[in-house]
């Protein structure tokens, strides 16, 4: 029987008030090294939902996955149990420890005096304030680029900052040392 050679699929996945255009000046890069790319969608409705939608996402996709997340996702990619993961890349990401939820991160700490005031609406969902994408979320984009994110936002649900509370299986994964902090 003849082996299958599969090729390195890396899944980026976007975080709150975002969506998978959100990589597209990365994705182009990727693709040129001969990688197959794919921007997995989350609905942002509740983190099980959308480690659910990251693992559908995964279904499309062959042979070893390397995930990258951007800020909420990180605690997504580490939710997901999927054997064909080899890395798990964190770009500003969030990174629970065990049994902590994404709110229990968030408030660790005090927040910065210029953090955008965040709170849901009658629908409990969040929505960035406007003058949030230059100073929180896009602090290096053109004041152009930064008006079409707050634009183009989609809220996250309040349910997102409850945890699972076994996030990851990322020690069976990937071993302890993934786990140990630095600095």
């Amino acid at each position: 029987m003849a082996k299958i050679a599969y090729r390195l699929c890396v899944v980026l996945v976007h975080g709150a008030w975002a969506d998978g255009s959100s990589w597209n000046d990365v994705i182009a890069p990727l693709l040129s090294d001969g990688l197959h790319v794919l921007a997995a969608p989350l609905p942002l409705t509740s983190l099980s939902d959308d480690v659910a939608a990251l693992d559908r996402a995964l279904e499309r996709t062959d042979g070893p996955v390397v995930l990258v997340a951007h800020a909420y996702a990180g605690a997504v990619i580490g939710a997901t149990t999927n054997e064909r993961v080899r890395s798990l890349v964190f770009i500003a990401a969030l990174a629970p420890d065990e049994s902590e939820t994404v709110a229990e991160l968030f408030y660790r700490e005090k927040p910065h005096p210029q953090a955008p005031q965040l709170a849901p609406d009658a629908h409990g969902l969040i929505w960035m304030p406007r003058e949030g994408f230059s100073t929180a979320f896009a602090q290096h984009a053109s004041p152009e680029r930064a008006a079409l994110f707050a634009a183009t936002q989609r809220p996250i649900a309040v349910a997102c900052r409850r945890g699972l509370r076994d996030p990851l299986g990322r020690q069976n994964r990937l071993g302890t040392s993934a786990l140990k902090k630095t600095g």
